[in-house]
């Protein structure tokens, strides 16, 4: 009898919900417990959105009392009134499309390159002995502190942007998408096993799908680091951009 990899695949999903735990069927008590978790949730978002009013409240009292120094410091008012300014002439839509084509180019560069990276090293035991402890060593070096040196070696460019917002985020996604691929539960892989799959079915199988949740939480952090990637870049050097945007108006005054 031939064992089909695809069929313990499907035989690993098929497990239903009960029936008593679909929502025609919950109790008055799972009712309860789901409108407390709900009723929690908005408590949450509150307190976030109204922390953020008085935050803003307390900045604006401060500066107009001048217990701090609006030259320094400004205001909510002052910059929300220069940031309508520069929206309604439009100079600020350039700015804003450029960091997020390079923001999103560089995460998609960034999550291409981790995936193929870790099944790479989930793959071939050699090359994940090798190339770990080098992934280690990268990751804990200061990120910013390469830009300068990027700068130097591709100077004022988009590419010197990506690559030095692919620096921040690269090793550490490798690093957590392959520790992921390592926790897979040991059970299904033998279930492959069992059934006469290869190394290829098990990752399309068990390792993939198992690690779906880890990879969009890898996704969630990536795309912000890749933000803080571009904008230290464009510090360094840019003609165009957030960050140049940033450094641009840190130096003239009106």
């Amino acid at each position: 009898m031939k064992h089909n990899p695809r069929a313990a695949y499907l035989a690993l999903q098929s497990c239903s919900v009960p029936s008593s735990l679909e929502p025609d069927h919950l109790s008055q008590e799972q009712l309860a417990y789901l409108k407390t978790i709900k009723h929690f949730q908005w408590k949450v978002r509150f307190l976030q959105i109204t922390g953020f009013l008085l935050f803003l409240a307390l900045w604006q009292f401060l500066s107009m009392t001048e217990a701090i120094n609006p030259f320094i410091f400004s205001s909510p008012s002052r910059i929300f009134s220069a940031f309508w300014s520069m929206l309604t002439d439009k100079s600020l839509f350039p700015h804003i499309g450029m960091t997020l084509f390079e923001t999103f180019l560089s995460f998609f560069l960034v999550l291409t390159i981790s995936i193929t990276g870790a099944i790479l090293l989930w793959w071939n035991n050699t090359i994940s002995a090798v190339a770990e402890p080098y992934l280690v060593v990268l990751n804990s070096l200061p990120k910013s502190a390469l830009a300068p040196l990027l700068l130097v070696w591709f100077g004022a460019t988009v590419q010197m942007i990506l690559i030095t917002a692919i620096s921040v985020v690269i090793f550490g996604s490798i690093l957590t998408i392959y520790t992921g691929f390592k926790e897979t539960d040991p059970d299904k892989m033998m279930l492959i096993e069992t059934l006469h799959g290869n190394k290829w079915h098990t990752l399309r199988y068990v390792v993939i799908p198992e690690s779906i949740p880890l990879l969009f939480g890898v996704m969630k952090s990536n795309i912000g680091l890749c933000l803080v990637g571009v904008i230290i870049a464009e510090f360094m050097g840019a003609r165009m951009g957030l960050g140049y945007l940033i450094i641009y108006s840190s130096q003239v005054f009106p």
